[in-house]
């Protein structure tokens, strides 16, 4: 099992940087941070962007993942994006991990004054999306032609680090979407279903769910090697409460077939409201037994 961890892109740098340097120096296996113009709760305070503050995390470490926790098609477009992540990939020597989603509702998908879309839409412009910024990062002087997004003889020199081009996760917790990332995705990241109303055990049966629905698109594409990553924090319980907390979420979703599991740097507030100890404790006495399960390695390989 390997684990990684998500860092807010709220402190500025004096404050923020430790943490990158600590997720790296804890055992992570990756880290990442949110892609949003502002977050739920969070909008009214200090935002940081994410591509400049994965490019400052890429400058303080040397061996850790670093990824999108997950781009928004909300206010992107895969043509300069592609160029920014070209960028993240050779500052990181390679280390970079595309995590992408459809883009939801809220601040991100309102602050531009756009139409609101419809779930179909956003799911027809998040399949777009993909499609695009997959075939830019592998092709010099591509094009694409779609009805959210166009590329006319795009350039991508000099490439990725990684060849053909950094991996791509793709968020998906719906059977459509679902589908598409296991015929197309070199990941997966879900939160599992909506927790709201739930008891932990009727969201981990949640989880259960997505995850057989994803073993079966996986079987039906022929792709086996497709990591599998949940996001323990999506649950109703903080997976960094306690070590007890964090032990019986990683066997949980062990026994479901992740690989991965990601969890939240914890805050003095909601959400991801803990103590930074517990995240010392952990670090030090169960990630290094939890990463041997599996021999370790990274997500990025």
């Amino acid at each position: 099992m390997r684990v990684g961890i998500v860092i807010l892109p709220e402190d500025r740098w004096w404050a923020a940087e430790p943490k990158w340097r600590a997720a790296e120096e804890y055992g992570f296996d990756h880290a990442w941070t949110y892609d949003h113009l502002g977050w739920r709760s969070l909008v009214e305070g200090p935002w940081f962007n994410a591509v400049p503050t994965l490019a400052a995390a890429a400058m303080v470490t040397s061996t850790i993942g670093l990824g999108t926790f997950v781009a928004s098609p909300n206010f992107r477009h895969p043509v300069p994006f592609a160029r920014e992540a070209i960028t993240l990939d050779d500052l990181s020597d390679g280390r970079l991990i595309l995590g992408v989603g459809a883009g939801g509702l809220g601040y991100d998908a309102e602050v531009l004054g756009a139409p609101a879309l419809s779930a179909a839409q956003r799911a027809e412009r998040y399949v777009e999306f993909v499609e695009a910024l997959d075939g830019l990062l592998r092709t010099d002087g591509f094009d694409y032609s779609g009805t959210y997004y166009s590329a006319v003889g795009a350039r991508n020199l000099p490439g990725c680090v990684r060849r053909p081009r950094s991996p791509l996760f793709l968020a998906a917790n719906g059977p459509r979407m679902i589908e598409f990332a296991a015929r197309t995705g070199d990941g997966w990241i879900t939160t599992g279903t909506p927790r709201e109303g739930r008891t932990q055990d009727e969201w981990w049966r949640g989880v259960a769910e997505v995850a057989a629905r994803f073993d079966e698109a996986a079987a039906e594409a022929g792709r086996e090697r497709v990591t599998r990553c949940l996001s323990l924090d999506a649950a109703p319980v903080y997976s960094l409460s306690s070590r007890e907390t964090f032990s019986d979420a990683v066997g949980r979703a062990a026994e479901l077939g992740f690989t991965d599991v990601v969890v939240h740097w914890p805050r003095s507030g909601d959400p991801y409201q803990g103590k930074e100890t517990v995240l010392e404790d952990i670090a030090a006495d169960l990630l290094p037994s939890v990463q041997g399960r599996n021999g370790g390695g990274t997500s990025a390989d």
